[in-house]
């Protein structure tokens, strides 16, 4: 694609392969001038998930796990036609893409490493429960007679 500014990176030194990419052109919806009519701005890419080389195996495996629900036969589909020109939808695409790519292929959080709490922060939190229901006890009319 002469004049993209490309490639897109997902994470450290793997990228999007222009290749791989299908792209397909066809008018947005909305309104619009006398323009809207003739220009084809609204971009949708394409990228065969199943069949990628570009990813690691881990990561494809990864991605084809999280990305389930949006995949129809292995490939994804991203949309773009905020913009009024194509090829600013063509770069909003591609981006979009590739940020989604990476979020699918981001290794999962570290578990949570459980902690103690302190004794002294228990025991304090205790007595100032104690002084609470002392004083709450002492507001009850039952002396008052």
């Amino acid at each position: 694609m002469d004049g993209m500014s490309g490639p897109y990176v997902i994470r450290g030194s793997v990228s999007l392969p222009e290749a791989e990419l299908m792209w397909r052109f066809s008018r947005s919806s909305g309104p619009g001038g006398q323009h809207v009519n003739t220009s084809d701005s609204q971009v949708e890419l394409r990228f065969d998930l199943a069949k990628t080389e570009a990813l690691p195996e881990v990561w494809k495996q990864r991605a084809l796990q999280r990305l389930a629900s949006r995949l129809v036969d292995g490939v994804v589909t991203v949309r773009a036609s905020e913009h009024r020109s194509q090829w600013r939808n063509r770069e909003t695409a591609a981006v979009r893409l590739a940020a989604l790519l990476a979020e699918a292929t981001a290794p999962p959080p570290k578990p949570r490493k459980p902690t103690r709490i302190p004794r002294g922060i228990n025991e304090r939190r205790l007595r100032e429960k104690k002084q609470r229901s002392d004083t709450k006890r002492g507001r009850s009319g039952r002396d008052w007679g």
